[in-house]
């Protein structure tokens, strides 16, 4: 017989003799991220085999042993192809690049550093890990100061932790910590970072609520989602400081369950409550304040298909001031508690299913006593909810759907006041309403340069006798003129059935929540914006973009943090009115190299109608600032040392003040020519830190922070009180203005581990 006829009969029936082995691995992102659903086609001497990753974006399989082509694809990625001879078990780990021309996500920060990622209509994304250089007061990453350092978020000012986003109120924004709503987000008046960032995975910001699956608010949503990755080993990280403390463990189990345990706690009464006491009568004096908090995440692997994962939140908070001057002592503490099971399902590479529920509360009570007056008032809001989405794909193309559904439970003021004669309570009625919500979103790509990613909510709201059903469509087009080109443009329509009043400019938790019930209507808005991305070269990238946003049934409450009426209700006290907000928007990023950082500028008009107020002529909003303008920069000197500094600038916010004092029968009388017609000083802060590392790797790290919070002791003031002087002929008013500080220069240090 020829050579060459038996060697061909040999090829031909070497695959009958071939060794079964086993391949496994993981998929995952070039971020570190594992890829759920992603499909592998195996092929070994023409024989093929098809394989999904799990809930963990792992995978495994018995095939044949001889020379293996793997095919890997995801929807959101680009496709890779892998050859080579296996022989024995071989466990391999392939990462994806994120495929541009599929625009789900545009990562216009180009490079090895991707600190701030900017994704499609405007959203961004931060990697924490990349960020821990920003100045803060403990040495850790503060998500709520970030974001204020971003375009269109304007900076809030100190004792104030809210976020104010495009023109819209405070309470237009949506907190979401693993699918579940907050409803406080501050600690200490904003001082500290609100969440324990070594707990968070990831952050994605978007501000004007383009996707679907979320609603419920006029303005911006935030993601907090916690690791979804089961501890291989068990690991500590936390920061000890001078201020306080925070440590994270991550606790293996066995091989398919374990969890995540944070906690944190200030002690900055005890140790630097007495260093920084000002002696300045224009302080705050004698204020004590302290906070803790605790995040748990539990993972268990029920199956290759299915991940079960349990997560809960919890805060409190206290804070005390004496104010001699006027004879005040306060009391305030508020608190937030958050539980949510869920289990994500992967059916196939095209179908995967996520289920959870949740529960969320918060609560505050705030008790003040001056002279023989005693005063308490307290609210809450508890959620309980459930939330379904279904990810599938239709001819390449990736659809989301779900169903959602949550009961809330309002107390919006419930109020005692005592004196040394009476003793009157009075509480505003309870709500009960319910939400349900229907929600689908497609990113088809209608040409070769164009991808819309479209939209449409619908929600059903009843409370009492009041019932509401809204269409809200969304839509976003990506245009993609080249590599270093893109633009997008956006419509979002909104409405909003539970809305936060605020009863101070300072933002403090006396502000409480009510629900669309007894006439009071839903609020509304409408948002377009238009914007564009340019890489302008490997270490440098900008946006730049612009919006308008008209908003209805807006909600004014003018009578501070209550009028003491027994006999008025929501409906009668309330204000409603309309409301426009509209700006330009810039930021330019440099994301290589040994100095990092971005800079970001915003110019905004955010305005208000109502009937009852400035005799309804179109006023400013106190929220309204202007200019707001942040630079941020960090810089690695070397393996031991990197440097932050970010530089702040607001315009003040505004507020009204009397403009003439005069005298009717002996009794002084004020006379104002405006709503909100004064406006603060402008806010300018700086911060500095410094990082020494004794231990930077991987998995080990040991450093010493040092941060200065406000380090050229610039004052500014949270409030301004008028000191009334008249003259001893009653025929004369001096009125001088005294701006109150809350804190001024704030050094830090804290020694940050990981081992």
């Amino acid at each position: 017989m020829p050579k060459s006829i038996v060697f061909f009969f040999l090829f031909s029936f070497s695959g009958l003799f071939a060794q079964t082995v086993k391949l496994s691995g993981n998929i995952k992102s070039s971020d570190s991220q594992n890829l759920v659903g992603a499909n592998l086609f195996l092929e070994v001497n023409k024989k093929q085999w098809n394989v999904t990753t799990d809930v963990l974006g792992n995978f495994s399989e018995n095939i044949s042993s001889g020379r293996l082509v793997i095919k890997v694809n995801h929807s959101d990625f680009i496709s890779k192809t892998i050859q080579f001879d296996i022989l024995k078990d071989t466990v391999i780990t392939v990462v994806l690049e994120k495929d541009i021309s599929q625009l789900k996500e545009v990562i216009v920060s180009s490079g090895k550093k991707n600190q701030i990622k900017t994704l499609s209509g405007g959203r961004l994304s931060f990697n924490l890990k990349e960020l821990n250089t920003v100045p803060t007061l403990l040495g850790t990453t503060d998500v709520i100061k970030l974001l204020q350092l971003t375009p269109g978020v304007q900076n809030s000012g100190d004792a104030n932790g809210y976020l104010y986003v495009r023109g819209g109120d405070p309470g237009h924004n949506a907190i979401l910590y693993n699918e579940t709503p907050i409803y406080g987000i501050s600690h200490l008046l904003g001082i500290f970072p609100f969440y324990n960032t070594d707990h968070i995975k990831d952050v994605e910001f978007d501000k004007s609520s383009s996707n679907s699956k979320y609603g419920g608010r006029l303005s911006s949503t935030t993601l907090l989602n916690a690791n979804k990755k089961l501890p291989s080993e068990f690991s500590i990280q936390g920061n000890a400081g001078i201020l306080a403390s925070q440590v994270t463990l991550a606790v293996p189990i066995t091989d398919k369950n374990g969890f995540y345990i944070s906690g944190r706690k200030t002690y900055i009464d005890e140790v630097v409550g007495p260093l920084l006491k000002s002696d300045s009568s224009n302080d705050v004096q004698d204020m004590k304040y302290g906070f803790s908090d605790a995040n748990v995440t539990f993972l268990y692997q029920i199956s290759e298909k299915n991940l079960f994962s349990l997560n809960a939140f919890y805060s409190s908070d206290k804070l005390k001031i004496k104010d001699e001057n006027f004879a005040l002592t306060t009391d305030l503490k508020w608190s937030n508690f958050t539980v949510s099971p869920s289990l994500t399902t992967v059916f196939s590479s095209k179908v995967s299913m996520s289920n959870t529920v949740y529960f969320s509360q918060y609560l505050n009570d705030l008790n003040m006593e001056q002279a023989t007056i005693q005063f308490g008032v307290s609210s809450y809001v508890k959620d309980l909810g459930v939330a379904n989405s279904v990810k599938f794909s239709i001819h390449n193309i990736p659809f989301e759907s779900g169903l959602q559904y949550v009961y809330h439970d309002l107390q919006p003021q419930k109020i005692n006041v005592e004196n040394l004669a009476t003793s009157d309570n009075y509480s505003q009625r309870k709500i009960d309403a319910n939400e349900a919500a229907i929600f689908v979103s497609a990113k088809p790509k209608l040409f070769e340069n164009l991808i819309a990613d479209l939209g449409l909510r619908m929600n059903y709201y009843i409370s009492g006798s009041d019932s509401y059903l809204h269409l809200q469509p969304r839509a976003v087009l990506n245009y993609y003129a080249n590599e270093k080109y893109s633009f997008y443009a956006s419509y979002n329509k909104q409405y909003q059935y539970l809305s936060l009043i605020t009863t101070s400019s300072v933002g403090i938790p006396t502000d409480f929540w009510i629900a669309s019930s007894d006439g009071i209507k839903p609020q509304s808005s409408n948002e377009f914006s238009i914007g564009s991305n340019q890489n302008i070269s490997r270490n440098f990238s900008s946006s730049f973009g612009g919006f308008y946003r008209s908003m209805k049934n807006l909600l004014e409450y003018p009578y501070g943090i209550t009028q003491f009426n027994e006999i008025t209700t929501l409906k009668n006290d309330l204000y409603v009115g309309e409301g426009k907000a509209y700006g330009f928007e810039m930021m330019l990023k440099k994301s290589n190299g040994k100095f990092t950082g971005w800079l970001s500028y915003s110019l905004s008009w955010s305005e208000r109608n109502f009937d009852e107020l400035n005799n309804s002529n179109t006023y400013f909003a106190k929220y309204d600032r202007r200019h707001n303008l942040s630079v941020v920069g960090m810089y690695d000197l070397n393996k031991k040392w990197n440097f932050g500094i970010t530089q702040i600038f607001g315009s003040g916010n505004r507020f009204t003040m009397p403009t003439l004092w005069y005298f009717v029968n002996n009794n002084p009388v004020k006379e104002y020519s405006g709503y909100n017609n004064a406006q603060m000083p402008n806010y300018i802060r700086t911060d500095f830190s410094v990082n020494y590392y004794f231990i930077r790797s991987a998995k080990k790290e040991s450093a010493l922070n040092f941060s200065v919070y406000n380090a050229f002791n610039v004052s500014n003031p949270i409030y301004v009180v008028l000191d009334v002087e008249v003259n001893e002929d009653k025929n004369k008013v001096v009125v001088k203005q005294d701006e109150k500080v809350l804190y001024r220069i704030l050094p830090s240090v804290s020694w940050r581990f990981k081992f």
